[in-house]
């Protein structure tokens, strides 16, 4: 029987530049090409709102991926935008954030989805991360995840056909119509 060793941050600071997002979920290494025009283009128009947002509510730090999430020494990240406030400020270190952010977002892609929805769920859920949204260009939906006493409860699911607009209590006041965020 062969048993793998785990990678660790150490490790994952040593893979190459190859144009794919590199990651690492209990020490096993994720690696995804880079992301569609479509995907961009949402995670775009995400971070101007947030940005904005957050330009005049200085409540918090958005980043964008490329950004690493070190949850652990075998767990590190790359969502595609990050949200950490204020009062959590202190992760934030000059090279990457260090612990669980209160907001993590990720985009879909077909060689993500599983990755996205049900291992990075369970991992962001497990890190005590306070809310998970998961966005799907395909669908033009959004799935929020928010961390309740029982772990994760899916409190909505938004949708662009519906007219629905993104809202959290973490970023009190923002509201984002998904007509803007899929457009």
């Amino acid at each position: 029987m062969t048993v793998q060793a785990k990678f660790t941050y150490e490790d994952y600071l040593l893979f190459l530049e190859d144009g794919r997002r590199h990651e690492l979920i209990d020490g096993e290494r994720f690696m995804t090409p880079s992301p569609s025009t479509k995907h961009q283009q949402i995670s775009m128009n995400l971070a101007r709102a947030l940005s904005n947002y957050l330009a005049t509510h200085r409540i918090g730090r958005v980043y964008a991926a490329p950004c690493d999430v070190v949850l652990s020494d075998t767990d590190v990240v790359q969502p595609d935008l990050v949200f950490v406030s204020s009062a959590r400020g202190s992760i934030i270190t000059t090279q990457n954030i260090q612990g669980a952010p209160d907001l993590l977002i990720e985009i879909l892609s077909e060689s993500t989805r599983k990755t996205d929805e049900i291992i990075k769920r369970k991992l962001y859920e497990r890190y005590g991360v306070q809310e998970y949204w998961i966005i799907d260009p395909e669908l033009a939906t959004v799935k929020v995840y928010r961390m309740t006493p029982q772990g994760y409860c899916r409190i909505a699911e938004l949708s662009h056909e519906a007219n629905d607009t993104l809202r959290t209590p973490l970023l009190p006041d923002v509201s984002i119509p998904l007509i803007n965020l899929f457009e």
